[in-house]
């Protein structure tokens, strides 16, 4: 047993209550699956699910300068960001490594919120403060101010409709706006991890057993059931979208993962990281790294993180995430493989399981688009 207790969200009774199978992640007493995980996948791909994410790491900069600390602090132009819009960035260390992915939400003027994941969001707070020196801006860890919800899927505008009058159809997608859901204030957002429409309701942990009670109540026509951090994983799998620690991790730059989208170096001033992401943009142009793609196996067997992507007997790349798919009914994986072999629809690639060189095919990300 490790020396450190597991923390609990504010919804720890009711997933014990629900008969969740829980699990330690990243120091959180986290529900993996309630039922049948693949039940509960494509109830968010054909319904609705509700997931607790009240792990993630909420930390809010503030004041006169927390737009210019926050374009310094990470690769993205945050200053850009209108209020009331939200923007997927990374914060990077001096090398160029990836720290953490984030959702860099501005709630006022001189306010924003930092979401982070569960793993690194000390990492990235203990940065952000140390970033923060000579800025007119402060810095607050909010993680225990947070309990954050999710009901995700094509019936979710639906269920939240009928709690709300906060205005839905106009918030856009990486966006949020204050409201009340159920009689409990919240920030509603509009992002996802799923590939689903959904939304994100960040609330204080004290509302968070009424409002999941609300939206199970709202949902129940509408097939709306409870979902654990296991099907998320296989739902932001399929929808081609990186988690850290497996795509992403301080090895990679994020021209190494495919994300140099998300480096602005038009922004004003300096920003950390700035000169190695500017060798590393400059090195990908000349000399691609290995590409992200997808893999689906001809045969049963399932790949997992770690495994050696293999052709012509050569080590050609590595699995960082694989999983049976339910949408598509057979294993998927995404890996990092050398540029020779990254077109889709190269033949002969496998993966090494077990010694065993599976065949599999290479497609282009994400594997599910829903239908807009």
């Amino acid at each position: 047993m490790s020396s450190t207790e597991l923390r609990h969200t504010a919804l720890d009774a009711v997933h014990r209550s629900l008969g969740a199978t829980m699990t330690d992640f990243a120091g959180w007493d986290m529900p993996l699956r309630y039922g049948s995980e693949r039940d509960e996948h494509l109830a968010v791909r054909t319904k609705a699910g509700l997931f607790d994410l009240s792990h993630m790491g909420e930390i809010t900069v503030t004041g006169p300068a927390a737009a210019a600390l926050l374009n310094f602090a990470l690769v993205g132009n945050i200053a850009s960001v209108g209020v009331g819009r939200a923007r997927y960035t990374m914060i990077c260390q001096a090398d160029g490594g990836i720290l953490d992915d984030l959702i860099v939400y501005r709630l006022a003027e001189t306010e924003y919120m930092v979401v982070a994941n569960a793993s690194n969001a000390q990492v990235v707070l203990d940065a952000l403060t140390e970033r923060a020196a000579g800025f007119d801006a402060e810095v607050r860890d909010d993680r225990d101010a947070y309990a954050l919800i999710a009901v995700q899927g094509p019936e979710s505008p639906g269920i939240l409709k009928s709690l709300t009058d906060a205005d839905l159809d106009g918030l856009k997608y990486y966006a949020g706006l204050p409201g009340t859901v159920a009689g409990v204030p919240a920030l509603i957002a509009r992002t996802g991890y799923t590939g689903e429409d959904g939304f994100e309701l960040f609330v204080k942990p004290e509302h968070a057993v009424e409002l999941w009670q609300a939206l199970t109540k709202a949902g129940e026509g509408a097939g709306l059931v409870p979902c654990g951090l296991s099907c998320r994983d296989t739902l932001r799998l399929e929808a081609g979208m990186p988690l850290y620690g497996h795509e992403l991790n301080t090895s990679l730059t994020p021209f190494d993962a495919g994300l140099g989208r998300v480096v602005k170096f038009d922004k004003e001033g300096d920003f950390v990281g700035r000169e190695a992401l500017a060798a590393a943009a400059a090195r990908a142009e000349q000399n691609p790294p290995r590409v992200l793609v997808g893999l689906i196996a001809k045969g049963r067997r399932v790949p997992r993180a770690g495994y050696a992507v293999v052709a012509g007997g050569e080590v050609i790349g590595e699995v960082t995430s694989g999983a049976p798919s339910p949408t598509l009914g057979k294993p998927i994986a995404m890996a990092y493989v050398d540029a020779a072999h990254a077109a889709p629809g190269t033949e002969g690639v496998g993966v090494d399981i077990r010694g065993s060189h599976e065949p599999y095919e290479v497609v282009a990300l994400p594997f599910y688009k829903r239908q807009k």
